[in-house]
């Protein structure tokens, strides 16, 4: 199924078992933030990103490597080399993706990200080194920037898709195929949005962050926390723009976020992702934060 639907969509994903497939990751990957500068074709439609005068390379970089040391000591986690021509190329999961079996490539919306789908040593990585099997989407026409448009609850298969320049409802349907899905809720994210994963993650299969104010229609927001309840954060303005959404369970026990992210959680907020099962791990990001994504957005994960 893939919808709008609200009342289709939930009558399903109530009934959906936990039993689509591991809940998190097996292994991660990354891509150094090597060239990391103002990406001007992406700061079209990114509102979070900052002024080119913000950008710090190396303080990038330096994070960067603190948030691999950091998440390998949790899961397997490799990095891959970046490319002064791809300087958003430090946000992966928008371009790969990967299922059981399978490996995606997405259409990105950008030329200047769009090169990075084009990166033979990754696909050689998943296709020759893990025997995936390719589903590449790259060489259609649609939008469909993977687990930034797509927030996947890996346990129960099912997708949150928000549609925006970034993901259109033909991009959509092709996500939900070649992720193989049971099921896919479409819906617009308000405007200024760019992405899912800024506005919601879906923790380990039990629970969920939402920012009710990055979705166009409240009720979209407040059924997806309905599922998720009693395990739902719903973000004030201040943890919306400090990327508490953007955030990802690596193992069932801990859930990542920035350290700015982290600063902005209400201790209510806190507490609620503790009787979850979750303590929260944090990495200072600040300089990544500049190029309009945090934690979530650099991690590929490897199913």
């Amino acid at each position: 199924m893939i919808t709008r639907d609200i009342d289709a969509f939930f009558a399903l994903a109530r009934a959906a078992a936990p039993d689509f497939g591991p809940a998190t990751a097996r292994a991660a990957f990354l891509v150094a933030p090597d060239g990391f500068r103002l990406a001007e074709q992406s700061a079209r439609d990114n509102a979070y990103m900052a002024d080119a005068a913000a950008f710090d390379a190396a303080r990038a970089s330096a994070q960067h490597r603190e948030l691999q040391r950091a998440l390998s000591a949790v899961l397997p986690t490799i990095c891959f080399a970046g490319s002064p021509d791809t300087p958003d190329a430090l946000f992966p999961n928008n371009v790969f993706g990967t299922a059981p079996g399978r490996y995606v490539v997405g259409r990105m919306r950008h030329e200047v990200r769009q090169r990075e789908a084009a990166r033979s040593d990754i696909r050689a990585f998943f296709r020759d080194v893990l025997g995936r099997q390719e589903i590449d989407l790259s060489i259609q026409p649609h939008a469909c920037e993977l687990t930034g448009a797509l927030v996947i609850d890996r346990a129960r298969g099912l997708g949150f898709c928000g549609l925006s320049e970034r993901c259109d409802e033909a991009g959509a349907k092709l996500m939900h195929e070649a992720f193989g899905l049971r099921a896919t809720l479409l819906f617009d994210l308000a405007p200024g949005e760019y992405h899912t994963n800024v506005v919601l993650a879906v923790l380990a299969g039990r629970a969920a962050v939402v920012c009710p104010a990055g979705f166009a229609e409240p009720a979209v927001a407040d059924a997806i926390a309905t599922l998720y309840a009693p395990h739902a954060v719903a973000c004030n303005a201040a943890e919306h723009a400090a990327f508490v959404a953007n955030c990802i369970a690596l193992s069932p026990d801990t859930v990542w976020m920035s350290a700015a992210a982290d600063k902005a959680l209400a201790p209510a907020h806190r507490a609620q992702l503790a009787a979850a099962g979750f303590r929260v791990e944090a990495v200072e990001l600040e300089a990544i934060e500049a190029a309009g994504g945090s934690l979530r957005c650099c991690i590929g994960e490897i199913f």
